[in-house]
């Protein structure tokens, strides 16, 4: 018997519903960061209590579509391989890096306009720390810089990514140009040579 301290467990059919409410603003906040949570109670096919008696606020259920893109993103950048040479390592992980990022752009739009400054940052932690133990092996090698702090050198890969997805929204740079321009930036900001 479960002490009396356990959580109960949800229904079945609520969480269809929180599943079906992520899934709806993951799609809606990517093709218009000013999604209404109406907009999205509507793709989910939910009442917009239902919406508001998961989520309290839009904050929540941007968080919430942002973490669920993040931990599905973190599926696929495990799998990428970053044995052997340090520089080709980053050119794997910048690829798969950069079509997440550019999937998620206006998600993360919705996300910084709503969510507590860092935040954003915060929730980005196991992509940052596989970018860091990259970039200390890359020191280690002799192929990226020294003369920088490690800490620095992820928050720059960070930016990059994301201000290109910007420059991309805004129509700036060519969609099928950015993944090049990401790689061969963060390659020179790296690079010891």
């Amino acid at each position: 018997m479960a002490g009396s301290t356990a959580r109960p467990r949800r229904r079945a059919d609520a969480e269809r519903n929180i599943a079906r409410i992520v899934s709806a603003a993951r799609a809606q906040l990517r093709s218009n960061p000013n999604a209404t949570t109406d907009d999205i109670a509507q793709a989910a096919g939910v009442g917009r209590m239902t919406l508001y008696g998961h989520f309290r606020t839009r904050a929540d259920l941007v968080e919430a579509a942002l973490m669920d893109a993040l931990r599905a993103g973190e599926e696929t950048l495990a799998s990428v391989d970053l044995a052997g040479d340090a520089r080709e390592a980053l050119t794997r992980l910048l690829e798969s890096s950069w079509e997440l990022v550019a999937e998620s752009a206006a998600l993360l739009t919705a996300a910084e306009g709503v969510l507590p400054a860092g935040r954003v940052r915060e929730l980005h932690g196991e992509p940052d720390r596989r970018m860091a133990e990259l970039i200390r092996r890359g020191r280690e090698q002799g192929a990226f810089r020294l003369d920088l702090p490690p800490a620095w050198l992820v928050g720059v890969v960070h930016y990059i990514l994301h201000g290109a997805a910007g420059e991309v929204r805004e129509g700036r740079l060519a969609a099928h140009d950015a993944a090049d321009v990401v790689i061969k930036s963060i390659q020179s900001v790296l690079s010891d040579r």
